[in-house]
C-alpha cells in the first residue's frame, strides 16, 4: 500500500516505479535473464531506460538535467528499486557520489558528472583500503602533485560499481599531519586513464565489488573535487546524504521479505491449515511489520529533515536511520528464511537473495557497530 501522506506527485512516482517493476523484472525468469541468474546486480541496458524515464535524476537539480527533488524524493526511488528488485544495484552509489560533486564540485564538474548520472552513467566512490575501513583517517593510498598532474599510488578495496563506474572518486592522501583525518583529498579519476587496474572480488552477492590498484597513475589538477587536504570534512558534510541513500534501499529489501513471506506463510499448509495461521508466526509477523513500519517512518523523517535544511549535520538521525533499517532488514530476511524452511534457503525462491543483501548492508556504508558509537557519541558517552 503507498503511504496517504505522499502527494500526488510522489504517489504517481511510486506507482510509476511499480508498475515498471511488475512489467520489466516482476518474474523470476526476467530477473534471472536481467542478472546473469543473479550474479550481476546492475543492469547497465535496463538502468539506461531508466534514465531516459528521468528518475535517475529525481533529487538532482534541473540545471544539470534532473527533476530538481530532494532527499524524500531520493528516497522513494530506493525503497521501490529494491523492493521491486529492478537490478539497478549502482544507482545508490553513483547517487552518494553526487552528492559529493554537487556540494563541492566546479561547475564543470557538475555538468560532467550530475548530467553524466542522470543519462545514466555509473559512477563509484573509493574510500577503503585493506587495512582502513572503518577507521578511514587511517587511508595510505597517496597522490603526489606533479608538474600540472597528481600522480596516485596504492590500493583500494570493497568499492562497488567500479567495474561499470565512467569514474572513480578517489579518497586519498596528499599530506600527513599530526591529526591522522588532515591531508585527506578527493580526485574524479576517470576509470579509462592509464595505471588504473579494477580486479573483481568475489563475493556471495555476485560481482559487486572490486579492488582498485593504481600504480603511477595521472590525472590533471582540474580533477580535484573541492578543496586539497580537506576531503574529511567533505566526506562528513555528506553522512546524512549516504546513510539515508543506503536506509531507503534497505528498507526496501526489507518490505520486499516481508511480502515474499505473508504469501508463502498464507500458501504453504502443515497440519491441515496455512502456517500462518500459527499464533508463533503470525505474532513473529506482527512484530516484523511494526519493525518495518517504524523504520520506514524513522527513514523519511530524516529525508524531511534533510529537505528542511541540507546543510545541516545530522548525525544521531542519519546513523539511526542507517541503522534502523538495514538490522531491520536483517531480521526480515532471515526470519523469512527461517519460516519458509528449505524452501527459503534454496535458489528457487528470492529469500536467499534478500538475505545476502542485507547482511552485508549492516558492513557496508559504516557498520552497525560504528552507527551505535556515532549514535552514543552524541549523547556525550
Amino acid at each position: 500500500m503507498i503511504s496517504e501522506t505522499l502527494s500526488d506527485e510522489q504517489r504517481a512516482f511510486v506507482e510509476a516505479i511499480r508498475d515498471f517493476a511488475k512489467r520489466e523484472c516482476g518474474t523470476r525468469e526476467q530477473r534471472d535473464a536481467l542478472t546473469d541468474h543473479g550474479n550481476d546486480p546492475h543492469n547497465q541496458d535496463l538502468y539506461k531506460r531508466i534514465a531516459e524515464l528521468g528518475w535517475l535524476g529525481a533529487s538532482i537539480p534541473e540545471e544539470y538535467g534532473g527533476s530538481g527533488g530532494g532527499a524524500f524524493d531520493m528516497c522513494l526511488l530506493c525503497e521501490e528499486f529494491a523492493r521491486g528488485l529492478i537490478p539497478m544495484g549502482f544507482y545508490s552509489v553513483s547517487m552518494i557520489t553526487a552528492g559529493a560533486y554537487q556540494r563541492f564540485g566546479t561547475e564543470e564538474q557538475k555538468q560532467e558528472m550530475l548530467g553524466g548520472i542522470v543519462a545514466g552513467a555509473v559512477e563509484s566512490i573509493a574510500m577503503s583500503e585493506p587495512d582502513s575501513g572503518s577507521d578511514v583517517g587511517s587511508l595510505t593510498c597517496k597522490a603526489e602533485r606533479r608538474n600540472g598532474d597528481y600522480v596516485i599510488n596504492g590500493q583500494k578495496t570493497w568499492i562497488t560499481g567500479a567495474h561499470k563506474a565512467d569514474h572513480i572518486l578517489l579518497v586519498c592522501r596528499t599530506h600527513r599531519g599530526e591529526n591522522k583525518h588532515e591531508g585527506l583529498t578527493m580526485l574524479s579519476v576517470p576509470t579509462d586513464v592509464e595505471g588504473i587496474d579494477v580486479r573483481a572480488i568475489e563475493t556471495m552477492g555476485g560481482r559487486e565489488v572490486n579492488d582498485i590498484f593504481f600504480t603511477d597513475c595521472h590525472v590533471p589538477e582540474d580533477r580535484l573535487l573541492g578543496r586539497q587536504d580537506h576531503a574529511w570534512m567533505q566526506l562528513m558534510a555528506g553522512l546524512n546524504h549516504e546513510r539515508l541513500i543506503i536506509a531507503a534501499q534497505l528498507l526496501g529489501v526489507a518490505e520486499r521479505a516481508f511480502e515474499d513471506t505473508i504469501a508463502y506463510v498464507k500458501e504453504r499448509k502443515q497440519f491441515g491449515r496455512p502456517i500462518g495461521s500459527f499464533q508463533a508466526l503470525r505474532h513473529r509477523l506482527a512484530d516484523l511489520a511494526t519493525e518495518i513500519e517504524t523504520a520506514r517512518l524513522l527513514v523519511y523523517d530524516v529525508a524531511a529533515k534533510t529537505d528542511a535544511d541540507p546543510q545541516k549535520l545530522l548525525p544521531r538521525e542519519a546513523s539511526m536511520a542507517k541503522l534502523k533499517a538495514t538490522e531491520t532488514a536483517k531480521r526480515a530476511a532471515l526470519e523469512g528464511m527461517q519460516m519458509m524452511g528449505g524452501y527459503g534457503y534454496a535458489t528457487e525462491y528470492d529469500m536467499q537473495h534478500h538475505v545476502r543483501v542485507a547482511l552485508a548492508s549492516t558492513i557496508y556504508g559504516g557498520t552497525s557497530e560504528i552507527q551505535r558509537d556515532i549514535i552514543a557519541k552524541t549523547y556525550g558517552l
